[in-house]
């Protein structure tokens, strides 16, 4: 009994060792599968680390793209701003050119309108003369039926005509010369001639333009020197209007002889005349030889009473002002000077 008892605690034994044996075996292989696992979950910690890391760099990348994508947009915005602010600034530009274009035209036209100093004083000259001859032609019964009130119109600008066309003549005979304060009447003469400027608008350059267009077109001026040489004394020798201002002028080898007053003084009065206009000229460079040589001499024959030879003189004198445009080109100087 005790034998059979044993056999079968043996038997208990053995199966016992078994299912440890068969324990043990899958205790190993339950650490291999826990082992197994743990590689795995190691592994797809690290997978995870690593994909949170990718994902992390993404993050950053689109942070900084973002925050790219705002700085970007801010920039265009700025440069969208710039941009529109020289589009104004050009606009402003282009029209701030044009006000000036405008102000530039409007002040280039009212400095046109505008005369200056030596027009001004031109005016006054011709004033004069307008004055002068319808006087004259009043007084000779030319052009009777308009010479009075033209005579009363133009005195009424200039009341003394011969007195101030012979301080214009003083003056540009001083200015030539170059005398200094002590000649007694300098100041006077242009001090008189200063004091009777004409307006300082174009209107009356053009009015006296017209007006001496019309005494011209009226031959008043031909028709004064032919009645002031038919006044002259019975003994002087009588010269018709033609005679004087002849190309052959035979007058010039005649005997000079003198004048009446009134020849006299409307010599002396175109003498004055000639020498104002040609110191200009020469002042503007217009045929400046010719207006040196013209100004020694006018000045020389101020210096000396009239005689019938001067009367030609003055007469061909006028003449080649009118036939060189000197008032003209004058005149032409003068606005060009404006203009610049």
């Amino acid at each position: 009994m005790l034998q059979e008892e044993n056999e079968n605690l043996l038997e208990k034994l053995r199966n016992a060792e078994e299912l440890y044996k068969g324990a043990e075996a899958k205790v190993i292989e339950f650490e291999k599968q826990v082992a197994a696992l743990g590689k795995g979950v190691s592994l797809e910690a690290k997978l995870l680390n690593r994909k949170e890391a990718a994902l992390r760099q993404r993050e950053a990348a689109l942070k900084e793209a973002k925050s790219k994508e705002g700085v970007d947009g801010e920039l265009a915005a700025l440069r969208s701003g710039v941009m529109n602010a020289k589009n104004e600034a050009e606009a402003v530009a282009d029209r701030l050119k044009g006000t000036q274009s405008e102000v530039k035209a409007l002040r280039s036209m009212t400095q046109r309108m505008v005369l200056t100093q030596n027009e001004m004083e031109e005016v006054v000259l011709k004033r004069c003369w307008l004055a002068r001859y319808w006087g004259l032609a009043a007084q000779y019964g030319i052009c009777v039926d308009i010479a009075f009130t033209k005579h009363e119109y133009w005195s009424s600008l200039a009341p003394l005509p011969f007195e101030i066309v012979l301080s214009a003549g003083q003056k540009a005979k001083e200015e030539y010369r170059q005398t200094g304060d002590d000649n007694p009447e300098k100041g006077k003469h242009v001090q008189d001639f200063s004091d009777l400027t004409g307006e300082g608008n174009i209107e009356s350059m053009l009015s006296v333009e017209m007006g001496l267009k019309e005494l011209t077109s009226l031959k008043v001026e031909d028709a004064i020197v032919l009645a002031l040489a038919q006044q002259r004394r019975a003994n002087s020798a009588r010269m018709s209007i033609s005679d004087l201002k002849s190309p052959g002028g035979d007058p010039k080898y005649m005997e000079a002889i003198d004048l009446s007053p009134e020849e006299s003084e409307d010599v002396l009065f175109k003498e004055a005349w000639l020498t104002y206009f040609w110191r200009r000229a020469k002042a503007q460079g217009i045929e400046e030889e010719t207006a040196d040589k013209r100004l020694q001499f006018w000045i020389g024959r101020s210096a000396q009473s009239p005689t019938s030879h001067d009367a030609v003189d003055v007469e061909q004198g006028l003449m080649e002002l009118r036939k060189l445009a000197i008032e003209k080109r004058l005149w032409d100087a003068s606005r060009k000077e404006t203009d610049n």
